[in-house]
């Protein structure tokens, strides 16, 4: 990659994130940290208002930007194969919206990147989901969305049947099946519901905020530590 082009990259992906750290860009554009942080430098010093420091991170200044570089044919090929997945294990209404997404896109395209667009033969037919899930996948990431607590009417992997109310954080898609990611009432602690197996669910009016322990960072950094409990190797036994 020229070194103009990855200090475009650098401005792209510091302007697409809250807080970028230099690894991140290290490892999206494969050089070195120390590049990373002469590059960033030299963006300063040519009027780039970068803020931030080396070992914190880095963002962009209020009111700063550049012009969209248009699609590549192989971007504008991988949006469509993305987009023809996603519609196939979406609710309707995102799928809805990706399509008409997409179609927006393609339609300002270069003659070529259209035709790489257009002509990708990877499809994903509308077999994942039944309707009844379907639509309570978008019950969900509404509620999500909204921050608006849950009733749900569940049943677990033996069929025996719950009752709970949770505050819905993410909605989660295992290749096969999604889940909500929610904190259970009941059971004071998170808990992963199968939207296969909810019965019936409402959308109650109240709703939540973020408290300590029960968010969904919470959530994610409980995962990750349980995950790494999980690959750690085992401890050698005293003789």
């Amino acid at each position: 990659m020229r070194r103009a082009d990855r200090l475009f990259q650098i401005v792209q992906l510091i302007r697409g994130r809250r807080l970028t750290t230099a690894a991140f860009l290290a490892q999206r554009l494969e050089v070195s940290e120390r590049t990373v942080y002469r590059d960033v430098s030299d963006l300063q010093h040519q009027g780039v208002p970068i803020e931030g420091e080396a070992g914190v991170g880095y963002r962009l200044g209020i009111g700063f930007d550049l012009p969209p570089l248009m699609f590549t044919q192989d971007e504008a090929a991988a949006l469509t194969a993305a987009a023809r997945l996603a519609q196939s294990w979406v609710d309707p209404a995102l799928a809805a919206t990706i399509d008409s997404a997409l179609g927006k896109i393609v339609s300002v395209l270069p003659p070529a990147a259209r035709a790489s667009a257009e002509s990708v033969a990877l499809y994903a037919p509308p077999m994942g989901m039944d309707a009844g899930t379907r639509t309570h996948l978008q019950a969900l990431r509404e509620a999500v969305q909204a921050r608006r607590k849950l009733r749900l009417a569940y049943r677990d992997e033996g069929g025996a049947p719950s009752e709970r109310t949770v505050r819905p954080l993410g909605c989660f898609y295992w290749g096969k099946v999604w889940t909500l990611s929610a904190w259970c009432e009941l059971r004071q602690d998170f808990r992963g519901f199968r939207a296969d197996r909810i019965d019936a669910l409402q959308v109650l009016d109240e709703r939540f905020r973020d408290e300590p322990g029960k968010t969904l960072a919470d959530l994610l950094r409980q995962v990750r530590a349980n995950c790494a409990d999980r690959l750690a190797p085992p401890s050698p036994q005293k003789p």
